[in-house]
């Protein structure tokens, strides 16, 4: 049970309007871009940030989450944390890079738990 790498959330309303600045910014190229039209989302990471692109209204109930934990294993960190009285805010569901679950810690803060298949 490892957290390989903790993603600094970045929202805006349009990926390509700002994807220039942040790959000049970080001296590097996007690593990886998806589309998410079943919730009028588009994701982009580079290095250490991700960035969600959508309207407001899409935006809205993923800005509470403060960052993104890439790990080995959701379903070790899912047992591990209710284990630990942290509440499952949305259980594990397939996404495009593998699984993912959104997390409440005991101190309030959100988190996204990501696990990508390594195909």
């Amino acid at each position: 049970m490892r957290i390989l790498k903790t993603l600094s959330r970045v929202y805006v309303e349009d990926l390509d309007e700002h994807l220039d600045f942040y790959e000049k910014l970080l001296g590097m190229k996007v690593e990886m871009r998806i589309p998410m039209p079943d919730v009028g989302l588009e994701l982009a990471q580079i290095d250490d940030i991700l960035i969600i692109a959508g309207l407001e209204q899409a935006l809205q109930p993923f800005k509470r989450t403060q960052a993104t934990f890439m790990v080995d294993s959701v379903e070790e960190y899912e047992a591990f944390l209710v284990n630990n009285g942290s509440e499952i805010v949305r259980g594990p569901q397939k996404v495009p890079t593998g699984v993912n679950m959104t997390v409440k810690h005991l101190d309030g803060s959100i988190f996204e738990y990501v696990q990508h298949n390594l195909e």
